[in-house]
């Protein structure tokens, strides 16, 4: 038997699962050394495990779309002002606003912490975009839906359809642009933009809709009979736990609040939400041709994400995730090991699986 190892497609919920704890290890931060860190274990494990499929060409989209987050919260940080420290970069002329907008500046001085705390606020929404970026093309979003669990199946259903949108875009762009360059379209790039755009867009839309047709057709999202008794205690079980929770982590940050409002809370809520899960799930009856099965290496995947995000909280002093603004950001050596932890998923998963040879998979994903 051959020592390589077998390709296969992991499954779409260890994916999310590493993603979502990727993330959570990107919010806990603000360290800009941290977060581009993050950042490239999100992007060599797309490169490592991204199939060949169209969904797999998505995650320039969302790079591109960080580098969006990041110019547009220091281009907010420069024209509102914030009157945050006093190292003064640049002198812009204040623009003078009406008595009912006190408290907010149109630019005026630009000064070195403003522009460093909008950069850090940047990089850790762009890296929790990128993190869903990662996860969106590692993950099969049809597959995602076959897995759902049978409470969140009307929900997932939709989820699914736009979740789906972006990587069909990206689909659509490569198509038309391929497209434009067989017939010799002249023109310069303004000119190419405004050709590309609406076809890009038109397609993605047409193709979301098709899909969103075919799972009504096939039965998506039909919940059945149900009685008007069974739906509000559903119904209730859900409001219930869901106030349950939030009284729960709110008594969990508030220091001065009973800790048996803690436990009582959110132990409460999360019974009440388990049950209205359980009685929301049994309405739904359906059967799962050839379901995606949990090995070692989707456990592995997820315990990988899983140990960045915990590290990241218990083991990275305060002061090395939130540095401050007038000094420059450390990095030790167990904050670096706690995020690379999550770049072994890339080892703990398997290839996956191409419907085209390698070589030329690899031509279509890059």
């Amino acid at each position: 038997m051959s020592a390589r190892r077998l390709s296969r497609d992991l499954h779409p919920g260890a994916w999310w699962a590493w993603a979502l704890a990727l993330a959570a290890a990107a919010t806990a931060t603000t360290n800009p050394v941290l977060l581009l860190l993050v950042i490239g274990v999100a992007w060599v494990t797309v490169v490592l495990r991204r199939s060949d499929h169209p969904w797999a060409s998505s995650f320039r989209l969302y790079l591109l779309f960080g580098v969006v987050i990041v110019v547009v919260r220091v281009v907010f940080r420069i024209l509102f002002g914030s009157g945050l420290g006093v190292t003064e970069w640049l002198w812009l002329p204040e623009v003078p606003l009406p008595d009912w907008a006190a408290g907010i500046t149109l630019l005026g001085p630009v000064t070195r912490e403003a522009v460093l705390a909008g950069l850090y606020d940047g990089l850790r929404l762009a890296a929790l975009v990128i993190c869903v970026g990662a996860a969106n093309s590692l993950a099969n979003p049809k597959r995602l839906l076959k897995a759902m669990p049978a409470a969140l199946y009307e929900v997932g259903t939709a989820v699914v359809v736009a979740v789906a949108l972006l990587p069909q875009l990206g689909d659509s762009l490569a198509r038309v642009l391929a497209a434009r360059r067989l017939r010799g379209v002249p023109g310069g790039r303004v000119a190419r933009f405004r050709g590309v755009v609406v076809p890009v867009l038109e397609d993605a839309l047409e193709r979301s809709l098709t899909l969103a047709a075919g799972m009504d057709a096939r039965g998506y999202g039909r919940s059945g009979a149900l009685t008007r008794g069974r739906r509000g205690t559903t119904g209730t079980l859900m409001l219930l736990g869901l106030g349950g929770i939030c009284v729960g982590v709110y008594a969990l940050l508030d220091l001065e609040a009973p800790r048996w409002l803690v436990v009582g809370g959110l132990v409460g809520g999360l019974t009440c939400a388990t049950l209205g899960f359980l009685s929301a799930g049994q309405r739904v009856q359906r059967t799962r041709y050839r379901p995606d099965p949990w090995r070692l290496e989707e456990t592995a995947v997820v315990l990988c994400g899983v140990a960045a995000a915990a590290g990241m909280r218990l083991l990275v002093p305060v002061e090395v995730r939130f540095p401050t603004l007038d000094q420059t950001p450390v990095v030790t050596a167990t904050a670096l090991l706690v995020v690379l932890v999550g770049l072994l998923a890339a080892v703990a998963a398997p290839p996956p699986r191409m419907s085209l040879p390698r070589e030329v998979g690899r031509a279509r994903a890059a």
